[in-house]
């Protein structure tokens, strides 16, 4: 950490009562700084809760855009306006559109990780944690249609085989560079470690895992587990979180590669011009908002844990 830099951004953060928020794949010395560290959409619901005039979410576009989705009435910085997530521009709204009307009468449900005017389009909202569970709520005689990460879907489908899930071609560019062998070659060096992947892996990782997880779910497992190595099958900026979560434990990467570049944009100096600037403010048009948001509440109205 540089004190000379936190020192400014703490006194810029009391000035503009502002809050920071950082995702569990931002680098280490961002996720100290912060007030919250954790999932996107987790950050953004404790963002709505607090009493701040402006949230810096250090994160992609997208989770800046949900958090301004949760608090219209807050200022959403997000410090590199570079800061997008290719999944989720993986699909336009047109496309899902197109979709739709290929599949008349059909239910879609969006994985959070996906653009405002998406959510918009979309009947339900969902996370890596809660997919499962709330597709599982919903009737059988209508098709499904789950956007945008065919991974995540896939780990859905397998386990929800009286729904007709359509998948699209999405994913993301960090988790499918995991590869099976990686796992393999881990846990051949470590063979009594416990393999912890995320669901945005694809499957023939998975199959490999011995629990699929959400960031947030890996944090609380490592915490109550009594196994002591943990290979982890995501982005690798999990790592410090999980070491705070759990300083005793020891955590291998699955594979050094599996770096979102986009989460990495994000620094002291970019958090420090955000608030000396009020740059880069994120704004979503306030009819898309309000769709955006019937998707959010109808997931927490099946499922009131996020």
């Amino acid at each position: 950490m540089r004190p000379e830099l936190i020192e400014q951004i703490n006194e810029l953060k009391a000035q503009r009562n502002a809050v920071i928020l950082a995702h569990n794949y931002q680098i280490a010395e961002i996720q100290d700084l912060a007030d919250f560290a954790g999932d996107s959409l987790g950050l953004s619901v404790q963002a709505a809760q607090t009493e701040a005039n402006v949230i810096v979410f250090c994160g992609v576009r997208f989770m800046a855009e949900t958090a301004v989705i949760l608090s219209p009435e807050k200022t959403v910085l997000l410090p590199d306006k570079h800061a997008g997530c290719p999944m989720a521009n993986m699909i336009s709204v047109d496309e899902l559109r197109q979709h739709k009307a290929n599949h008349p009468g059909a239910l879609v449900v969006c994985y959070v990780n996906s653009t405002a005017e998406v959510k918009a389009e979309s009947d339900y909202c969902c996370t890596s944690s809660n997919a499962l569970q709330l597709v599982q709520t919903l009737p059988t005689d209508k098709p499904i249609l789950f956007v945008p990460d065919q991974n995540l879907g896939s780990y859905v489908k397998q386990r929800c085989p009286d729904h007709d899930i359509v998948l699209w071609p999405g994913y993301c560019r960090s988790h499918v560079l995991i590869t099976a062998q990686d796992i393999q070659n881990a846990k051949a060096a470590h063979p009594k470690a416990k393999v912890l992947a995320h669901p945005e892996c694809k499957d023939d990782v998975k199959d490999l895992a011995d629990e699929l997880l959400s960031t947030g779910q890996m944090l609380s497992f490592v915490q109550t587990s009594d196994v002591s190595d943990f290979i982890i099958a995501t982005e690798v900026g999990i790592l410090h979180s999980l070491k705070k979560a759990n300083p005793k434990a020891t955590y291998i990467a699955a594979s050094e590669r599996a770096v979102c570049e986009n989460m990495k944009k994000i620094t002291l100096e970019k958090v420090l011009w955000a608030l000396q600037d009020m740059v880069h403010p994120v704004t979503v048009p306030q009819d898309i908002s309000v769709r955006a948001k019937q998707a959010l509440d109808r997931m927490i109205s099946v499922l009131p844990k996020i």
